[in-house]
């Protein structure tokens, strides 16, 4: 529940942000925050491996589990388990550490509509009990969500949730739900456009962005907009985020009929949606790294092991590989497993190997005997890595 005078507080904070951002009230309900004091955890990296290092695919997968209903995260927990979420049944399930799959819970109130449902999973491991956050899509709005994560692998149960950001929009399509905690120890949200493209460009609006979030859903005091939650605007799609070696934030989006992006973020940068969509050369706006034909990505999930990025792309069927230069852009990139496992909707380092999740059983997919899987695919470093120019 709120505290008094929460609400009015936000109110007050988004009105300051209108006279920064010059632009006009939005008409759907102000997002809400709600605070309960906790521990701030430690920055977490995204991987063991070797951060100078090349990585590509290699060697044979393996399938890890099968029979998953429109996965849509895996989170690996730092006890050797995982949870994976279910979006149309809001189900949690524990990987565990010797293989195989049991239920965790259900996250209450999910409501699913094409691309809405229970999305994201981070993990706030150093809090007592650990927490356990979620994006969700309820009846009323999308929201995070943080719940009691308790007991060991093998029996690990969730408490009741407790609202950390309330009030972002929500749509049948166009929903964001990626969910992580950076090296800062914030937690960072991607929201989409919510079908309501214009307002990206307006950062008194919470769709169509990158969020920067304490622990508790605050606006940290250092973010570019004051009182804001905002990180980054301009987004249509947001659903990969990942931090390399050096700290650098990427994030993948999805475009709309041309062009899907892999972008540097930047606070307080705008990435262009809907005024361009890919490279559009515009000063105003922060050109793409990397730019897909649409029916070749369609990214969601981001993994980053040391400073080589994998994106898992539905519509295009493969797991790209994107090797920076000198931790940015120009970037060489190449696709693996074009067509082997269908849909891929999240990627997840594992030290020198990577998770990938399918997600053929969501409505948009073929599936296939097993669909959908978790799937296990070693790492080795890259020994030629052509870079452009």
């Amino acid at each position: 529940m709120s505290r008094p005078g929460r609400r009015s507080g936000l109110l007050a904070l988004t009105a300051a942000v209108f006279v920064l951002a010059g632009c006009s009230a939005p008409q759907t309900p102000d997002p809400t925050v709600t605070r309960t004091p906790t521990s701030t955890p430690r920055p977490t990296g995204t991987s063991a491996a070797v951060a100078a290092i090349p990585w590509q695919p290699s060697g044979a997968s393996t399938v890890l589990e099968t029979g998953l209903e429109a996965p849509w995260s895996v989170l690996r927990l730092p006890s050797g388990s995982a949870l994976i979420s279910e979006r149309d049944s809001g189900a949690v399930l524990e990987r565990l550490p010797a293989g195989g799959l049991r239920p965790v819970g259900t996250v209450p109130g999910v409501v699913h509509q094409g691309e809405a449902g229970l999305l994201g999973l981070a993990v706030q491991a150093d809090s007592a009990p650990a927490s356990l956050y979620a994006y969700l899509t309820t009846g009323e709005d999308n929201r995070v969500v943080r719940m009691p994560l308790s007991g060991v692998p093998g029996s690990y149960a969730l408490g009741a949730p407790e609202p950390v950001l309330t009030g972002l929009p929500k749509a049948s399509n166009h929903d964001g739900g990626r969910i992580a905690f950076g090296p800062d120890g914030m937690l960072y949200v991607t929201v989409g456009d919510a079908s309501d493209p214009q307002r990206a460009q307006d950062v008194a609006y919470l769709g169509g962005k990158i969020l920067r979030l304490t622990p508790d859903g605050d606006a940290p005091a250092d973010n570019p907009f004051p009182g804001s939650p905002v990180w980054s605007y301009g987004h249509r799609n947001p659903q990969g985020i990942g931090w390399d070696s050096r700290g650098t934030m990427w994030a993948a989006e999805f475009g709309q009929n041309t062009w899907d992006e892999l972008n540097i973020i930047h606070p307080g940068n705008n990435y262009g949606w809907p005024v361009v969509e890919g490279v559009g050369g515009d000063p105003r706006f922060v050109d793409p790294v990397h730019q897909w034909p649409t029916d070749e990505a369609s990214p969601s999930g981001l993994a980053v092991v040391g400073d080589t990025i994998f994106l898992a792309a539905l519509r295009g069927e493969r797991l790209w590989t994107v090797w920076p230069t000198d931790g940015g852009a120009p970037v060489s990139v190449a696709p693996f497993f074009a067509g082997e496992f269908g849909r891929i909707r999240d990627a997840v380092a594992v030290g020198d190997r990577i998770w990938l999740l399918t997600n053929n059983t969501d409505g948009r997919g073929s599936p296939r005997s097993g669909d959908d899987r978790l799937i296990e695919v070693p790492l080795t470093p890259a020994q030629a890595v052509k870079r452009p120019g």
